[in-house]
């Protein structure tokens, strides 16, 4: 069985107001190219379909499209989970008559433990969820399953309790997934939080599996295994970004597991990154060598302060679609010790425990770091939203 993995097309998306459909259509005709070419048996999105909860109807239109080339004129069967961007209730419609067109898309938990079956794999669903949905799907109270991680350890065995030892199996999931080929990777999701362990999975919970086809992280270089993988989205999303191939991954089944390999998508909308004083970032003989006019998406690093207002606009001017400026750092006071750099990058959870500490000189208590964890979970959901 032959599959390509794919994630994170988050269509709709927009850039600092600029829209990067025209990089997600380019994207996906390359990828159904390479689906006709290698003759897939189907093709999965694991997770973020779109970029928000509630999509703008312009999104709605082309995600629509998509999937009915895909699969009524190709005749791809897809597997898709919901992921953290999507809204999993939205998206839940019309999921049983799209079964029968061999269109998979699972986005409640009490639907992960059923796999679709066929002659050679199982595969199996899991949409992303955080610990308040598993209590209320297995009625535990507050104190229990209150980590993804803890969730997990019950989620897990279930399906394991489904494998049919005479097939291989395949999980398609959207989390954090962390192991020792990366545990020192810099994420670039849309949502780097690590509230209530929503993200930051061992890869020790999904062991039994031969594969794990993953969504989230944005770069295929976040995959913590061999068999464990992210296939990065589809076209760039920030400008951490700057500098990573974007692709998809094959998959195909062999005696011992799964081979894969990444197949790289041309990116006809490049994203640059110039560095350099306004005075040469102005010189026509210095812009013209770029694509503008919307065909490029640019991080900007001034080398000097302006002494001009309106950069923003100046620049916009002339290269079009930037997204980032960056300005030379100011000397100064010396910023209190708490909002330090390695202070900015803990999880927000710690970054408020850090606060709560320096003001009251008392560290959380179990029942206050409780509150604080799930008042960030609901904040992140009504942001997604």
């Amino acid at each position: 069985m032959k599959l390509l993995h794919t994630s994170d097309w988050h269509i709709g998306k927009q850039i600092k107001g600029y829209p990067l459909l025209p990089a997600q259509e380019d994207a996906f005709e390359q990828l159904r190219k390479i689906a006709k070419e290698e003759q897939v048996d189907g093709i999965i999105i694991a997770g973020d379909l779109f970029d928000r909860a509630i999509p703008p109807v312009e999104a709605v239109e082309a995600a629509d499209d998509m999937l009915r080339r895909l699969n009524l004129e190709d005749g791809f069967p897809l597997y898709i989970v919901s992921g953290n961007h999507d809204g999993a209730e939205r998206l839940h419609f019309a999921t049983e008559w799209m079964k029968a067109r061999e269109l998979h898309l699972v986005t409640k938990l009490q639907d992960a433990f059923t796999p679709v079956e066929t002659p050679e794999v199982q595969l199996f669903f899991l949409p992303f969820f955080d610990p308040l949905d598993a209590r209320i799907y297995y009625g535990e109270p507050p104190k229990k399953m209150r980590t993804i991680t803890q969730a997990l350890e019950r989620i897990i065995p279930e399906m394991v309790e489904r494998f049919d030892p005479a097939k291989k199996h395949l999980l398609i999931t959207h989390f954090h997934v962390t192991g020792s080929r990366n545990e020192d990777f810099e994420r670039t999701s849309e949502t780097p939080s690590t509230v209530g362990g929503l993200l930051g999975v061992p890869l020790q919970m999904f062991a039994d599996f031969d594969y794990v086809a993953l969504g989230h992280l944005h770069t295929r270089r976040a995959s913590p295994s061999a068999h464990i993988r992210y296939s990065g989205s589809l076209v760039k999303y920030n400008t951490l970004e700057i500098g990573q191939e974007k692709g998809v991954s094959l998959i195909e089944t062999q005696p011992d597991g799964f081979s894969e390999r990444f197949i790289p998508l041309k990116e006809t909308f490049p994203w640059i990154k110039l560095r350099g004083t306004l005075e040469t970032l102005r010189d026509p003989e210095f812009y013209r060598q770029y694509p503008r006019g919307g065909q490029a998406f640019y991080q900007i690093e001034l080398t000097e302060a302006p002494h001009v207002n309106g950069v923003n606009h100046l620049l916009q001017h002339i290269y079009g679609q930037v997204v980032e400026i960056r300005y030379p750092r100011q000397t100064g006071k010396t910023r209190d010790p708490l909002f330090s750099q390695p202070q900015q990058k803990l999880p927000p959870e710690e970054q408020v425990a850090a606060f709560f500490e320096k003001v009251t000189e008392q560290p959380l208590s179990e029942k206050q770091r409780k509150l604080v964890q799930e008042s960030l979970i609901k904040i992140e959901k009504e942001l997604e939203e």
